[in-house]
């Protein structure tokens, strides 16, 4: 790691969990690349986060924040520091191959119209199976439901190496993601009223609205713990999920689209509330309420964000959603029983 002309800056967000963070920093500090710094960006954390890399990092970049700002937030403080050509926004509850930064600057230096790249993401405990979090290369459909190489809804594939091929996707998983510096600042940033989940998705779409590509590139590896800072079932990931993914919907399709597939999207809201109470899931239950009633009340942000969105806008949505599924995973994965993303696609459209 040098601290002169530097390539990748790597961004670390970070609220609490000392020893997942020193795992990982630790782990990155054997990365063979020749020029990236690392920045962590620490959201007021209480378990004394601060002064233990002070300690015991100090050649790390330390972004002290006044409070918990969430990923988006926490990536954008830490991205304002960054003097990288290209940003690497990494969750901290992660381990990486050595030789993994490489592959994800080859593929940004192949092609000048791809602004964001991720490596294949791995399991952290069981390291021959896809993570949660991305998979290897990340897809949605048109109703705005995520899924990715070797990861549908909970269903999570065995590595066989049936997605080691390097391809253009939708989104690149925010769990290791590269970007190009220029690009990310011309898109606004990471949108922090998502504060945490999916924001990576809304900014990968902003991205094909300006013209450019994502992409996958599993040559480079990373290990993920997943849901340390949130558990995978709790009433506040269920919020963010739904909120974030109708707040992409309603703020990022054009008023036509987003009346149409809004509509439907919001009956398979209500089918998945009803659901939930039958199965006395209230962490569930509450959280798609909430995020009804958040959509519902707050207006005024939904149309600054499509204000935002249309100023950088230079594709139509008629040639974005040629990315998107257009069927319903929803109905593929639990009446279809298509449980992988090879299933997914050879059934869709």
């Amino acid at each position: 790691m040098t601290q002169s002309n530097i390539i990748v800056s790597v961004i670390i967000p970070h609220w609490n969990g000392i020893d997942v963070l020193s795992e990982c920093l630790d782990s990155l500090k054997k990365t063979n690349f020749d020029s990236f710094e690392i920045i962590v960006s620490e959201n007021a954390s209480s378990d004394g986060s601060q002064a233990w890399v002070k300690e015991n990092h100090p050649d790390v970049i330390l972004v002290e924040n006044d409070k918990n700002y969430g990923y988006a937030g926490g990536c954008n403080r830490g991205a304002n520091l960054a003097k990288g050509k290209y940003l690497l926004f990494l969750n901290n509850d992660t381990i990486q191959d050595p030789n993994w930064l490489q592959p994800l600057v080859d593929r940004l230096e192949s092609d000048s119209s791809i602004a964001a790249v991720q490596p294949k993401i791995l399991n952290y405990y069981k390291r021959d199976v896809f993570d949660y979090a991305g998979g290897s290369g990340g897809f949605m459909d048109i109703f705005c439901f995520p899924f990715a190489r070797g990861r549908v809804f909970l269903n999570q594939e065995k590595d066989t190496g049936q997605y080691d091929e390097a391809q253009s996707c939708f989104w690149a998983s925010g769990t290791a993601m590269m970007v190009r510096k220029n690009i990310f600042e011309s898109a606004g940033k990471f949108d922090e009223t998502f504060f945490a989940h999916m924001e990576e998705i809304d900014l990968c779409w902003r991205f094909q609205a300006m013209g450019f590509k994502i992409w996958a590139e599993p040559k480079s590896i990373v290990y993920h713990k997943n849901a340390v800072s949130l558990p995978m079932h709790s009433h506040r990931k269920y919020y963010l999920n739904h909120r974030n993914s109708l707040l992409m919907l309603f703020g990022n399709f054009s008023i036509p689209l987003a009346f149409y597939v809004g509509f439907i999207r919001l009956m398979l809201e209500w089918i998945a509330l009803g659901y939930s109470v039958l199965k006395l899931d209230w962490n569930h239950a509450t959280g798609i309420l909430r995020s009804l009633v958040w959509i519902i009340f707050h207006p005024i942000t939904l149309l600054k964000k499509r204000s935002r969105f249309s100023k950088i806008r230079r594709v139509e949505d008629g040639d974005i959603i040629k990315n998107m599924t257009k069927t319903s995973i929803v109905f593929a994965h639990y009446l279809g029983r298509k449980k992988t993303y090879l299933e997914m696609v050879s059934k869709a459209d």
